[in-house]
């Protein structure tokens, strides 16, 4: 009879976790002990009108009773204890759907805890280096965490800060900005307007640095290295950090950062976000986005903006009314390193490991410079179009580093005929590519390039059996 046989056991953990009998909760909610007592044994259903007082009453998040927060605590645990560290326990995907519905909260502390344990690792790695003064040391590992907070924080916001592009409109306005000539522009304005001195100095004397601002003399220096759309962007950048510092910090107060470097990354990220909307306002991006049907190079040309510039905007474009096509967005080095990422298709990322290498942003290292298109699937049922392509990071002179990385932009099927890069695909035909997050999370079997083996299914390892990878699933043969 109940509409969801998993719900009573949430209402059950919440009024334990009130201390509250049956007949005070229940008083509470204006039901009788009776009722209550058939909804926590899922003989009633939870009503809207019953969970509207819940809410009300105790100021729980209605997400909690939701499929969707359902679903979102099932792959937390799932990315969690498909660590190697929870290997020994054979855990299956079965058991953590289980424990996702019938004691939730111990689920969210669960993945709360972890967290912790990361934080953990971290303050040892930062000790450990500077006791030992190694780069490399055994059982210890960088949890990055400062950027795991920042990425999560940008993710809840959508990757939208309309105080941000205010700002920026604001100060083409105020400092009558002309495209051609952004980087005189922009040097005018920090000279006159908040009497910081711009100059371009000889890479030999920045030593190895490419922007150096000195609060105290007013100065800010840019290297060489720096071509010109770089200049530009740093100089957006600075004009951000100065004219918007009441915002930066305010935001980077929130509670989900913990420590003082991610609260500097913080403000970091979101002075990039700044001067992404100085170099390509708002309103002329999404009309240079529609038009070129979002070809990346076009937009690029007429925004005078890079192609990784290009595709970091058009992760931005959620402003109601004006919406952009919903992407995600991935950055990798030629390690496979996730160096980048934010997602408003859907799809999702690795956090505690290495991604799916059946991505395209993978093999796009192969062939540099290319556009590589993809149709995948995801094992939730869900398709996707993607693209990547690599880029190479110029920092300008001979013995300067060049490193090759990979961006990838994607969205929901749905979206594709909206892109350039669509052109010449029938997707009725098509067969889009089986991927996953990781290898470790993914449920597919027979894969090529599974790495390690799945959580979702147990393993039998047989020295009289080898598969299409190391580990093959089910029993041995008779």
């Amino acid at each position: 009879m109940a509409s969801s046989p998993r719900l009573g056991a949430r209402v059950r953990a919440l009024r334990r976790r009130e201390g509250l009998t049956q007949s005070q909760f229940a008083k509470r909610i204006e039901i009788s002990a009776s009722y209550l007592n058939l909804i926590e044994n899922d003989r009633r259903p939870l009503t809207a009108n019953v969970l509207i007082r819940i809410a009300r009453h105790f100021d729980v998040d209605l997400e909690r009773f939701s499929e969707e927060g359902e679903e979102n605590l099932i792959r937390e645990l799932v990315e969690v204890l498909g660590e190697p560290f929870f290997e020994e326990h054979s855990l299956m995907s079965t058991d953590i759907k289980r424990l996702a519905a019938t004691t939730p909260e111990i689920g969210r502390a669960l993945v709360r805890l972890y967290r912790e344990h990361e934080k953990l690792h971290a303050t040892a790695t930062q000790l450990a280096a500077r006791v030992s003064d190694a780069s490399e040391l055994p059982g210890v590992y960088n949890a990055r965490l400062p950027t795991e907070e920042v990425n999560n924080l940008i993710q809840q916001r959508f990757n939208y800060f309309p105080t941000l592009e205010a700002g920026a409109e604001r100060l083409w306005q105020d400092a009558q900005l002309d495209l051609d000539s952004l980087y005189v522009g922009l040097c005018k304005h920090l000279e006159s307007a908040l009497n910081v001195t711009v100059s371009v100095e000889p890479a030999r004397t920045m030593q190895g640095m490419l922007r150096h601002y000195d609060p105290a003399r007013r100065t800010l220096r840019l290297s060489e290295r720096l071509p010109t759309g770089s200049r530009n962007f740093q100089l957006a950048l600075q004009v951000g950090l100065l004219t918007m510092g009441d915002y930066l910090n305010e935001f980077a107060k929130d509670e989900s950062l913990t420590t003082r470097d991610a609260r500097v990354l913080c403000r970091v990220a979101l002075s990039n976000y700044f001067a992404g909307a100085v170099l390509m306002p708002y309103d002329r991006f999404h009309t240079a986005a529609e038009e070129e049907r979002y070809d990346i190079e076009l937009i690029g040309n007429r925004c005078r903006a890079s192609f990784e510039q290009v595709c970091h905007r058009l992760t931005t474009l959620r402003r109601p009314g004006a919406e952009g096509v919903p992407f995600h967005f991935i950055r990798i080095d030629i390690a496979g390193n996730i160096s980048k990422r934010f997602s408003a298709s859907g799809i999702r990322f690795a956090r505690f490991g290495s991604g799916c290498a059946k991505w395209n942003v993978y093999s796009a290292m192969m062939i540099p410079g290319t556009i590589r298109r993809q149709i995948s699937t995801t094992a939730d049922g869900k398709t996707y179009f993607c693209i990547a392509r690599t880029i190479r990071k110029g920092r300008g002179g001979y013995h300067a580093a060049h490193p090759l990385l990979a961006i990838g932009l994607g969205c929901d099927i749905s979206h594709a005929s909206r892109l350039v890069y669509a052109d010449g695909i029938d997707f009725n035909a098509a067969a889009p590519i089986p991927i996953g997050t990781s290898c470790r999370t993914c449920e597919r079997d027979g894969c090529a390039q599974r790495a390690f083996p799945s959580l979702h299914r147990p393993i039998r390892l047989s020295e009289n059996l080898r598969g299409v990878s190391f580990f093959t699933t089910g029993e041995e043969p008779l």
